[in-house]
């Protein structure tokens, strides 16, 4: 078993940046394909960013290409979002997530542990 502590939260105004970070303490990190949730208020949760194992590969739903890194770091037990160019409509609350999975996956249901979020708002 894993777990999930998310941290780097905060208020921001649009255009600015938040570095978000998941420590994870448990079983072996690496062996962990690593995601990034949100949801905001009314909205189900949806899907913002993964990241396999080694590192080598990631994958951003469409909206945050370009705006949002996500990167681990295995020494340290630790995954990271960068989101830079923030928007008010990023205004959720971001959750990690770890998944014993064989690939990397966009569903939150091919995910098994999942940290209790920290919340982003971002102000116009």
């Amino acid at each position: 078993q894993v777990q999930l502590v998310e941290s780097g939260g905060g208020l921001v105004q649009a255009g600015g940046s938040l570095r978000l970070s998941c420590a994870a303490s448990g079983r072996t990190f690496s062996n962990y394909v690593l995601g990034w949730f949100r949801q905001a208020p009314g909205k189900e949760r949806e899907f913002v960013a993964v990241i396999s194992r080694s590192g080598g590969n990631a994958y951003y739903e469409d909206s945050m290409k370009g705006r949002f890194t996500i990167s681990r770091d295995n020494a340290k037990n630790t995954v990271y979002l960068q989101m830079n160019s923030l928007k008010p409509e990023d205004t959720a609350v971001y959750y990690c997530a770890a998944s014993t999975g064989r690939g990397i996956s966009i569903l939150h249901n091919d995910y098994n542990y999942w940290g209790r979020g920290t919340q982003v708002t971002v102000s116009s």
